[in-house]
């Protein structure tokens, strides 16, 4: 069966004018227009493709990798807007729509949004809706706490930021635990803080407990290292300076400038941290 908004393995049945008509081996077949083959393809052969509606809504393939799949989540731009929605690039020669009914709030041209790509059962078109929370994974039973995950960072409320949790679950990172520049549609990893009853993680940046100031410790090493051994920044500096210099919170600064204290890596200054050992470093 030739799925439409699935990265799939076809072979080729036939060249013709148009382009090669792709077989699934049970009777159904899709273009592959001329632009995407070359003269290495040939009849037999199987061909990656992605399968979506063209502008005149009739099934065909491409070789081009789109920015989002079916049932996947993503950031797009907005490039267009019309009396249908609005017209996002997702990598594709069409644009992906979402409808006005679709949009959690209206979408402008030129901006940047998280999405959900689905297809529209009614129509078997790929449309994109920007209301997320139907589509997020609800059963949690399989995750753990400080268990690594992967992170979509997406819109910023106003506890924190909403991020994509393993391309399925609903997460939030607090304004508290982020301690290092980030934008919307940043892919990094993360680890879960806490497993919520209403369906929702708490993440956060970094690994909690004595993997947390290892983790601190091993920043601050890191830079006192590219400062040839010193830099004037105490356990008494501002927040500002410690984060800016080392991307943590004054609280984990001060922890794990301890932990490095008391395994005699560090001198503490009254104008400043010195290096004492770089072994291991």
């Amino acid at each position: 069966m030739i799925e439409i908004g699935i990265t799939q393995s076809l072979t080729i049945d036939r060249l013709t004018a148009p382009g090669a008509f792709l077989t699934d081996g049970e009777g159904s077949d899709v273009l592959l227009p001329n632009k995407y083959l070359d003269k290495k393809h040939e009849k037999g052969q199987k061909v990656e493709v992605f399968v979506y509606k063209d502008s005149e809504d009739r099934p065909v393939a491409t070789t081009e990798t789109p920015l989002v799949g079916r049932n996947q989540f993503a950031c797009l731009k907005v490039v267009d807007v019309s009396r249908f929605g609005a017209f996002m690039d997702w990598g594709l020669e069409k644009d992906l729509l979402v409808p006005f009914k679709q949009q959690a709030s209206r979408m402008n041209k030129g901006e940047w949004y998280i999405i959900y790509m689905y297809l529209d059962e009614s129509t078997q078109r790929l449309v994109a809706t920007s209301k997320l929370y139907p589509h997020f994974e609800k059963d949690l039973s399989g995750l753990e706490v400080d268990q690594e995950v992967q992170l979509l960072l997406g819109d910023e409320h106003d506890l924190g930021i909403q991020v994509i949790v393993n391309e399925k679950y609903n997460g939030l990172i607090f304004h508290s635990e982020i301690h290092q520049d980030v934008m919307m549609g940043d892919q990094v990893k993360g680890f879960i803080k806490n497993i919520r009853t209403d369906g929702k993680l708490d993440i956060t940046l970094q690994k909690t407990g004595l993997e947390h100031m290892e983790a601190g410790a091993a920043k601050i090493l890191e830079v006192l290292i590219e400062e040839e051994g010193f830099i004037e920044v105490t356990d008494k500096s501002s927040p500002e300076d410690i984060q800016f210099y080392f991307q943590l919170s004054k609280k984990a600064f001060k922890r794990s400038l301890g932990n490095l204290y008391k395994q005699k890596k560090v001198e503490i200054r009254e104008n400043g941290i010195q290096l004492i050992d770089t072994k291991g470093t």
